[in-house]
Formats: structure tokens, sequence, C-alpha cells
């Protein structure tokens, strides 16, 4: 899978696009926080060579990666701060500083926790100056779509205003 998503990117670069790095890796399981990190850094550093064995310029990627959380049926739940940490820690040790950006998946967590994820992974000071944000779907559209109902616009707009405001 590293493999085919590298070629994927170098494709797409030789394209004039900027390819979107997508290592699927599932929230699924009973595993703690620190099985998930060690699954992410060893998926997502394998990815990172075998996009340098194909020539990816890495300057012109964007890494689209779960946050770092532990299984969707895991008994002990991480705190935020902790999820934030060890989002931003697998990253640092897999993700390679040239890449511009990070763009997380925020699907299998509720709008709120991604969002306070997301805010608290920018306030970590971090060695690499990449871009820290969201690859926006769920984390941004379900409320929306919810109040809006195909109805009346103005409740679509206002919530979407209300996440646009909780994740600025």
């Amino acid at each position: 899978n590293a493999w085919g998503l590298a070629r994927y990117a170098r494709s797409v670069q030789e394209s004039g696009l900027v390819p979107i790095i997508e290592p699927e890796i599932l929230m699924d399981g009973d595993h703690d926080i620190k099985i998930t990190a060690k699954v992410q850094e060893e998926v997502i550093k394998h990815v990172y060579m075998a996009c340098q064995l194909n020539g990816v310029l890495l300057e012109g990627t964007l890494l689209k990666p779960s946050m770092t959380v532990p299984g969707a049926n895991c008994p002990d739940k991480s705190s935020p701060q902790e999820i934030a940490e060890i989002t931003i820690r697998t990253m640092e040790r897999s993700v390679p500083a040239s890449v511009p950006g990070i763009v997380f998946l925020s699907g299998g967590l509720s709008e709120e926790a991604a969002s306070v994820y997301l805010n608290l992974m920018n306030k970590i000071e971090r060695n690499a100056k990449w871009n820290v944000s969201f690859s926006y779907g769920r984390a941004l559209q379900h409320s929306c779509l919810k109040a809006w109902k195909g109805s009346e616009l103005n409740s679509g707009q206002n919530a979407l205003k209300a996440r646009a405001q909780a994740n600025s």
C-alpha cells in the first residue's frame, strides 16, 4: 500500500497537481493509544520511504492521516491533551519536516472532539513547522447538513458558521 500511495503521488505531481497522501489506519479494535501510535509511525515511515524512492517531491505533498487515538473499543479513554500530544509526537517521528501540511481526517470522531484535538495540537510547540489542519468532511459538514435538512438555508449556514468559528 505504501508503494501504491507513492506511485499515486508521483503520478499526481507529474500531472501538475498536489497529491494528498492518505494512509488509512482503521480505528477498529480495543488497543490503546500507544499501539495506535506505534502502527501509525511505522506505516507513515514506510509511505515516505516509498515516496522518496519514487522521486516524489515531498514539499509538494500533503499528508491526510487520522489522529492518534485509542481503538474504538478500548476501555481506557485518553484525554484530549494526551491525544494531541501523542498525535504530534507520532507525526514528528514519521513525517519529514519538508512536508508542508498535515490535514487530519475527522471520521470516527465527533465534531466537538475533533475540533478540541486539533486546537490542542496547534498549541503544542513542535520542531516541524507543518500547517496542521483538517481535511474536512464529517467534522465540518455533519451538523450543517443536519440543521439544514434540505429546507431553511439559514439554519445550515448558521451551523456552518458555528463549526468554522469553533475551528478558527
